[in-house]
């Protein structure tokens, strides 16, 4: 299979049939203090967005809306209205109640901190 029908593959499956949720693109960085998670939400404001934890899941979702202006007519259109959700599961190792979330210009950022008890440490060695 070439890299271009793979790519296209990989896009058809994220984009679902009508009505269907379409799973956004995510990047997770990983460091020392958490984990920080990039969605490409484009289109979607902030009041169209959730973010809820229940349990150990995590999950988002958006409407993104394309509005025309009345003078107008579409001719052709594959997006009017584009319904995004994904979720993870959390690891126990993360801080699933100090999620901070920012929006900023269609790309969702999620900033997921390690629980103190997960984070490395340095223990001291006294001589005995």
């Amino acid at each position: 299979m070439s890299e271009t029908n793979a790519l296209e593959r990989a896009q058809e499956e994220r984009v679902a049939a009508p009505g269907a949720s379409i799973l956004p693109a995510v990047d997770i960085v990983e460091d020392e203090e958490g984990i920080t998670l990039y969605a490409d939400l484009p289109g979607v404001p902030k009041d169209d967005l959730q973010i809820r934890v229940d349990a150990e899941n995590l999950v988002f979702e958006g409407l993104a809306k394309v509005s025309v202006p009345d003078q107008l007519d579409v001719v052709y259109g594959e997006v009017r209205e584009a319904h995004y959700r994904r979720s993870f599961t959390l690891s126990r190792e993360l801080d699933a109640t100090r999620i901070e979330a920012e929006l900023n210009d269609g790309v969702l950022k999620l900033r997921i901190p390690k629980a103190e008890a997960a984070k490395p440490r340095r223990i001291e060695v006294k001589l005995a």
